[in-house]
């Protein structure tokens, strides 16, 4: 039956609204009793107000996005990448429309880890290493790999591994040791490490730039290392032994220059002594022989008066000027005194007292 058919009461869906003077539905009452009730969704602390107020509050406070310093905001759309935003307020379309994640480009990102592996002369060795690195493509870190970070840790480990394994275990555990070589040979192993591994990003193309890599520890096996660190100590002893000499050859070195130009010196001032006196000797005898042109005999007897004076000046004289049979001594203070001949006497025959007067000094 109808709600509407005539019989016991009237079905009124409202159960309010009764038929009219003419026998048709209250239409105009339902109606007004429609609008009532949306009055009262609307008015002060209605359902409706609350939904707007919480709609509005969810625009206002989705609409912009705040970029902290040393970061870059990458905008999404529906899930789609829109654009990168620097440090900053900025304004944007509300949730979920767009959305924003802020990469930290700025700060410089670590990663340590520890592997173990063989050498090119199959060994074990247990490395120790740490990677520091940043991100220089936000778009990429993102969107081109699911997950960076861990994509870097394998990809360090495995040129690690690449550059590791070509080398000879007493190389690396000798390129950890204190010398400037050393020293040196450890530097290109971690470069090598790290174009590898920059290559290896580069390819992936993750956005990701390897600023440092270092080794922090290179260790042999437990089992063997009692024995690996007396080798490594008995090349800390040949080192030392070798500095050493160094330091002694440091110092022997300028000590014997330092003599070789003494004696240089000296052979230098000797020299020119003996240059001197020959080119004296030179003019005293061009001098002499001058003279000896001019007057032979008198020049003559005159060396020979000279030489003689200056052999006798120092020692004790003896004239015999009468053929062994009379003798004078001529004592000298500066000499050892002459001792007398037996039998022989000291008194000079008449006739040559001028001859002997000549003859003293």
């Amino acid at each position: 039956m109808a709600w509407n058919e005539p019989g016991n009461g009237q079905r009124d869906p409202w159960n309010k609204n009764k038929r009219g003077s003419g026998g048709k539905p209250g239409i105009e009452t339902a109606f007004k009793d429609v609008l009532k009730r949306l009055g009262k969704l609307g008015g002060p602390g209605g359902i409706l107000t609350i939904i707007v107020a919480i709609l509005l509050a969810w625009l206002l406070l989705t609409s912009y996005a705040v970029i902290g310093a040393g970061q870059v905001g990458v905008v999404q759309r529906f899930g789609a990448y829109t654009r990168t935003i620097g440090p900053g307020f900025h304004v944007k379309l509300p949730l979920p429309i767009e959305t924003v994640q802020p990469v930290a480009t700025a700060r410089i990102r670590a990663m340590s880890d520890q592997i173990r592996m063989l050498t090119r002369d199959e060994d074990i060795v247990a490395v120790d290493f740490n990677v520091q690195y940043q991100v220089t493509d936000p778009q990429k870190y993102l969107f081109n790999t699911r997950d960076p970070d861990g994509t870097l840790n394998e990809a360090a480990q495995a040129a690690v591994r690449a550059v590791i394994g070509t080398q000879a275990m007493d190389d690396i555990l000798t390129g950890q040791s204190d010398g400037a070589a050393s020293t040196a040979a450890l530097g290109a192993l971690q470069q090598q490490v790290r174009n590898q591994l920059q290559h290896t990003l580069d390819t992936y193309n993750c956005g990701l730039q390897v600023t440092d890599v270092s080794f922090q520890a290179i260790t042999p096996p437990q089992e063997v290392k009692d024995a690996f660190d007396d080798v490594n100590a008995a090349r800390q002893d040949r080192q030392g032994l070798i500095d050493q000499a160094h330091a002694n050859t440091s110092q022997e070195i300028p000590a014997a220059n330092g003599d070789a130009k003494r004696m240089a010196a000296d052979a230098n001032t000797y020299k020119a002594q003996r240059i001197a006196h020959a080119q004296g000797d030179v003019e005293r005898f061009n001098l002499i022989l001058k003279e000896y042109k001019a007057a032979p005999d008198v020049t003559r007897r005159r060396l020979w008066l000279e030489t003689m004076e200056e052999i006798l000046r120092v020692n004790n004289k003896v004239i015999d000027g009468s053929d062994g049979r009379s003798v004078i001594n001529i004592s000298n203070s500066d000499a050892q005194p002459a001792t007398n001949l037996p039998g022989v006497g000291a008194v000079a025959q008449p006739g040559n007292d001028e001859a002997e007067k000549g003859k003293q000094p």
